[in-house]
Order: structure tokens, then sequence, then C-alpha cells
């Protein structure tokens, strides 16, 4: 599936389906290391066509962060029926990224200290 945006009208259809993965990205228009890393997850995106991937730039929809503070970039979030399975920062590689999408798919590792609200449900509401 496609890099999608908080507001693209195709994202709620997927979202809608609590089977898909969903991966968010943190980061910021003005971060070059997000820029380069967005080219790579697009590619990412393309492959792994059972996840929804989203782009969040956190200036243009800090509400999908709730009472988080993003201090690096990028900022990643993974989230599989429902429940938080990484939120955090990781290194610009994508390969580490789908390594802990790997890892995540078992379901043992769980994330259970943060104060993000439900992403899933705060990117459905969006207009």
């Amino acid at each position: 599936m496609p890099l999608l945006t908080p507001n693209t009208p195709h994202l709620k259809t997927l979202l809608g389906n609590k089977t898909h993965p969903l991966i968010v990205c943190y980061c910021a228009a003005w971060c070059d290391t997000c820029t380069v890393y967005q080219q790579k997850l697009e590619v990412l995106s393309d492959q792994l066509i059972d996840h929804v991937f989203v782009w969040v730039d956190i200036e243009d929809h800090p509400e999908l962060l709730g009472d988080e503070d993003i201090e690096n970039f990028p900022t990643l979030l993974i989230e599989r029926q429902g429940k938080v399975q990484f939120f955090g920062t990781m290194l610009p590689h994508i390969d580490q990224l789908e390594r802990m999408i790997e890892a995540t798919a078992t379901g043992d590792h769980i994330a259970t200290s943060n104060t993000l609200p439900d992403v899933r449900a705060c990117l459905l509401e969006k207009k």
C-alpha cells in the first residue's frame, strides 16, 4: 500500500479493517533526515501491502501524539489489532523498521508505557 497522510480519503477505508497493522512515522517537514527516510518508507509501504503506513508531520497533526513529546526523528508507532506494540525513536535505517515489524508480528512486543491517544481512532475521525 502507498504511504498515506492523515487526510487521505483512502486511509479511512484501510483503517476500518483492523487486521491491517498500522505503521505511523512521526516526522517534521523541516527535518532533512525525515525527507530521506520518507523515500525509503514509501518503498517499504509498497512492499508490505497488508500494512497501513501513515506519514504524520507532527507540526500539522500534534493531536496524533497526545501528551507524548518527540525528541528525535524518525519516531515510529507499530499497532496491531488495537494494541501499540512499539512506539519510539528508531535510527533512520529502513532495515531496522523491517526487523521491528517482523519482531512484533507475534504480538510479543507490547508497548505499555505511552500516553498516545488511540491513533487509529484519531485518524478515522480526521476530516
